[in-house]
């Protein structure tokens, strides 16, 4: 049983700064800031604020929107925060300064061999990594249609986005088709020099939601994981995969929301 004192710690020691940005086509040090650029979108991560508060925080916050602003030509950029950030009234000054909150989610972790266990899923669904069969273009749009449905037509990497992180980490990514259609995807990330694997771009279709194949997919990257020697798996996960994950055995050790900057329309 993973204790929660003890994962929050390693997540914090361990998943925070450069573990992060891995991909990242560019990234920069502003104080205990690391932004990066992942094609159009931009990403800001810290392991903390070293104490920074008040009008010195709200320096900082404005420097790093002219830097996504001016210096770059990302079409957005995400703050990343954690629900036991400091200081307290963060979240007020990022909304100051024009950024947005989006959906908090609970950040859960627990032992990979946990989920490596088969569950039952519909006989006609196929489980595969993303371009098994030689389409990687194909599938890459299919993963693109599949998160315009589930979150929105304007969230998630473009099908030029994804094709790219694709080509710098090829491994690591499935898919369940019925037919030609892509009805749920998600990813492994192994973080280098780490105990930890990310569970990343989970997403079911509405209509193929309460069949089995978000645990499908927890079971091959599980398995996955435990081959790579990874001890932690973690998730960021919404309202409605947090029950499964914590049937598979992991817990919730904080909280993380996006502060998300998007640049003015011309």
């Amino acid at each position: 049983m993973t204790n929660a004192a003890t994962a929050l710690k390693a997540y914090d020691d361990q998943l925070r700064l450069e573990a992060e940005i891995i991909g990242a086509s560019s990234h920069d040090l502003d104080g205990p800031l690391l932004r990066a650029v992942f094609g159009s979108r931009g990403f800001v991560t810290y392991r903390d604020l070293d104490g920074i508060r008040g009008s010195a925080l709200d320096d900082l916050i404005s420097a790093t929107v002219a830097h996504f602003r001016d210096h770059t030509a990302v079409v957005s950029f995400e703050w990343k925060t954690r629900g036991h950030d400091r200081p307290p009234d963060l979240a007020r000054r990022l909304l100051a300064h024009g950024l947005t909150a989006d959906e908090t989610e609970t950040v859960m972790v627990g032992g990979a061999a946990l989920l490596a266990v088969d569950k039952p899923r519909p006989d006609n669904v196929v489980v595969r990594e993303v371009g098994a069969t030689g389409d990687l273009a194909g599938d890459a749009a299919g993963v693109v249609a599949l998160h315009h449905t589930v979150y929105g037509p304007h969230r998630g990497p473009s099908v030029e986005d994804l094709l790219s992180s694709i080509d710098n980490d090829p491994g690591n990514r499935w898919i369940i088709t019925s037919g030609l259609d892509v009805v749920a995807a998600g990813r492994l990330s192994v973080v280098p020099d780490t105990e930890f694997a990310g569970l990343w771009g989970g997403a079911t279709h509405p209509d193929w939601r309460g069949r089995g194949l978000y645990n499908s997919l927890l079971t091959v990257r599980a398995r996955a994981a435990v081959d790579q020697g990874v001890h932690y798996l973690q998730s960021d996960c919404t309202a409605m995969s947090r029950p499964i994950l914590e049937r598979s055995g992991l817990i919730a050790i904080t909280t993380t929301t996006p502060y998300l900057w998007t640049r003015p329309a011309n």
